[in-house]
């Protein structure tokens, strides 16, 4: 069990089946929430960005996740934060929920998916880990799809992912109605190549994206940079 960025907040974790790491950070604080509504996180491992998302909206938050250990972490975690009332933890495929909900009935979605296809990456992990690297239970069309399906006309999708993918991942989401409006580029230092983006889409939008100025997590000296140490440990109401 750790402490989650002096919010006051603890979330339980494992290192043999799931641990949380900066890219789920700087996604929960990149979303632009409503104030209320309803908003589901998808791919929710242990829960932490439901978690987190809940000190920045008043709205009720769900996450689905596939995994019956991790989803059952996620539980115990919104139980030992007191926010039963505000958090839901689903175990399910989440191709499948609108079978369950319904279409059209979520005004955000956050999803930190899987960011390896299939046939890559290192076949070495335990079925945990590999499950939540790989896209063995969903690809990122499918993901896609379903995110459409589930987000109401003029909902946002937000997402984190690896820049390698980022052409495949804009022709996927105007595919399925989801425009692309903000990336944001995450560069390790300031002299080094982005290895992430997060993007905000929105359902039924126009074209026109903005481009916000890159994201540093380092300083040359390797501490954090100033902006980073804000979204971890600022004010919760910030934004990446």
């Amino acid at each position: 069990m750790d402490d989650l960025m002096n919010a006051g907040l603890r979330l339980i974790q494992s290192d043999e089946v799931f641990s949380f790491s900066m890219d789920a950070v700087l996604l929960s604080r990149f979303a632009s929430l409503p104030r209320k509504g309803r908003i589901l996180d998808m791919c929710t491992g242990n829960g932490v960005i439901p978690i987190l998302l809940s000190q920045r909206t008043e709205g009720r938050i769900e996450g689905i996740e596939i995994q019956e250990r991790l989803a059952d972490m996620a539980r115990r975690s919104v139980q030992l934060n007191g926010l039963e009332d505000r958090v839901l933890i689903r175990t399910g495929d989440l191709r499948e929920l609108v079978q369950e909900v319904g279409a059209n009935v979520y005004d955000a979605i956050t999803v930190n998916p899987p960011y390896m296809p299939l046939q890559s990456g290192d076949q070495k992990l335990n079925q945990h880990q590999a499950m939540a690297r790989h896209e063995i239970h969903g690809s990122l069309e499918e993901i896609i799809a379903s995110a459409m399906r589930l987000l109401r006309p003029g909902g946002k999708c937000f997402m984190v992912h690896k820049p390698q993918r980022l052409g495949e991942i804009l022709s996927l989401l105007r595919q399925y109605k989801l425009e692309p409006k903000v990336l944001r580029f995450v560069h390790p230092k300031l002299t080094q190549e982005a290895n992430m983006v997060l993007i905000e889409a929105l359902r039924g939008g126009k074209p026109d994206i903005r481009l916000k100025p890159p994201l540093i997590v380092y300083e040359p000296d390797g501490r954090y940079t100033d902006e980073l140490m804000e979204i971890y440990y600022g004010n919760s109401g910030g934004e990446a």
